[in-house]
């Protein structure tokens, strides 16, 4: 149970417990940053609620329709762009009205619950308050403050660490311990290093030439720094990262001047010449 899932050593074993002892609440809270499994596990979990057999091997008729998405006891709620509409909530608590037809349970997992407005919350807190005894609810959350006191005090809540480094090289074992140090304990970001894997490399290249090379021809050889405005913090956090493993903790401190120059909207340029001539200098 929860066997391919990654992480979170804790919470597996709150989570196999809770299906061994069949005493599932009906209504959970998941938290804790992006990127960090939890949708993977609420689908785990939903999975084993909805399960007809406790000794299953994942060919009973529930689990069979769950993988093949067909499972009628089971529903995904998605935020509609940046919000989760009350009209989405509505239709949800019209699904939740209909009785099971697989298994004994239904189960309804929220993802980005976070992005309900406080008219939709209101909407789903009547439900949370008078749950059907077949129903469990898990909502998907990264900041918890925006969700009411009222809707939090009727699910229990489960919270979720960052990813350790062994088990994001699990997951993609060619990303370098640099690079896993900038995603900060969550894959949420992965796919937009891996997309730009070569301008990491570069950033790698520039800083190791930096105390060999003059200041003009290091300016030079920037031009992934001057072409990166779109990933520009993703590539200072990089930097930073490089600095410290090798010893140049003075550059850091222009690093963090650019973040700062940066978001009052100085000249872009500007601020990458900033950055490259006093983190050249700081080392020579």
């Amino acid at each position: 149970m929860f066997n391919d899932l990654v992480g979170n050593a804790e919470v597996k074993k709150y989570l196999e417990k809770t299906i061994e002892l069949d005493n599932a609440s009906h209504s959970y809270m998941f938290v804790g940053k992006s990127g960090i499994g939890k949708r993977l596990f609420a689908r785990e979990f939903a999975k084993k609620l909805l399960c007809l057999d406790k000794n299953c091997d994942g060919t009973c008729d529930s689990c069979i329709k769950f993988d093949a998405g067909t499972h009628t006891d089971f529903y995904e709620l998605e935020p509609d762009g940046n919000m989760i509409k009350i009209s989405q909530i509505r239709s949800l608590l019209e699904k939740i009205s209909v009785k099971p037809v697989t298994s004994s349970k239904k189960v309804y997992i929220i993802n980005d619950a976070d992005k309900m407005n406080q008219e939709s919350q209101n909407s789903l807190l009547k439900t949370l308050e008078e749950p059907a005894e077949y129903v469990t609810i898990i909502l998907i959350v990264e900041n918890e403050n925006i969700i009411l006191p009222t809707i939090k005090s009727r699910c229990i809540k489960v919270s979720f660490n960052k990813l350790k480094q062994e088990d994001i090289k699990k997951i993609n074992p060619e990303i370098s311990d640099e690079l896993i140090e900038i995603l900060d304990g969550s894959m949420s970001n992965v796919s937009t290093i891996s997309a730009n894997i070569v301008d990491y490399e570069a950033i790698k290249t520039l800083i190791g030439e930096i105390k060999s090379k003059p200041l003009q021809e290091f300016l030079k050889d920037a031009d992934v720094l001057y072409n990166g405005k779109d990933n520009i913090n993703s590539f200072l956090e990089y930097m930073n990262i490089l600095f410290f493993k090798n010893g140049m903790i003075d550059a850091v401190e222009h690093v963090e001047k650019t973040k700062q120059k940066l978001l009052m909207n100085n000249n872009y340029e500007m601020c990458i010449d900033y950055l490259l001539m006093n983190a050249w200098k700081s080392v020579h």
